[in-house]
């Protein structure tokens, strides 16, 4: 008998079914996505090689999603962003900033919806207030996106591996220690929203 805690096991068949173990019942990808949404943790395998194939599984749930009127929640600008990630030397950075952006925006929305509770209980929310709680929101999102460009502008600070920079031009001394200044103090603040961001 599995542990309670284990992920749910999902087995994605050749005729593209997916069944539910846990229920003994077959499911869509709508049944899926509710799953996500109640925190129920599952993992997809093919039924006949038992390969994990759950991250192409949550991939087409979000291209369902996005296909449906009124959803689309990813903007075209950051679709273009991140698909030019791809085969760049940044790539290795991206999954663990994304993850960390959504950890941090999903406990600003827990702290929202209990201020919202606390405040109108019950009641339906007043939208009055409603802009600048969606500014705190836009807020966090701003600092994250500043965070991430910085961790950018550190690394391709270095050029990539084999090939050679150019040879520097002569620069009086203290316009060099003026540089090396402005990159440490840039390297200290990236540290410290980090560091703000992993609490």
């Amino acid at each position: 008998m599995a542990v309670k805690d284990d992920p749910i096991v999902i087995k994605k068949y050749a005729n593209r079914r997916l069944y539910n173990t846990g229920t003994s019942t077959y499911v869509t990808l709508e049944d899926l996505a509710e799953m996500v949404k109640r925190g129920e943790d599952f993992n997809v395998q093919d039924a006949k090689t038992g390969e994990d194939i759950t991250h192409p599984v949550l991939t087409q749930i979000i291209f369902e999603l996005e296909n449906k009127d009124g959803q689309n929640m990813l903007p075209i600008s950051f679709l273009r962003q991140l698909i030019a990630f791809y085969g760049d030397q940044m790539q290795m950075i991206v999954p663990s900033f994304l993850e960390q952006s959504m950890q941090a925006f999903t406990k600003e929305q827990e702290r929202f919806r209990e201020q919202m509770k606390a405040t109108f209980g019950k009641a339906p929310i007043d939208l009055i207030n409603m802009p600048t709680s969606m500014k705190a929101i836009e807020e966090q999102t701003r600092r994250n996106m500043e965070i991430f460009q910085n961790a950018m502008r550190m690394f391709t600070a270095f050029p990539a591996a084999g090939t050679t920079a150019p040879e520097p031009e002569e620069a009086p001394k203290a316009k060099k220690s003026d540089e090396l200044a402005d990159l440490k103090e840039q390297i200290a603040a990236m540290q410290r929203k980090l560091e703000q961001l992993g609490k």
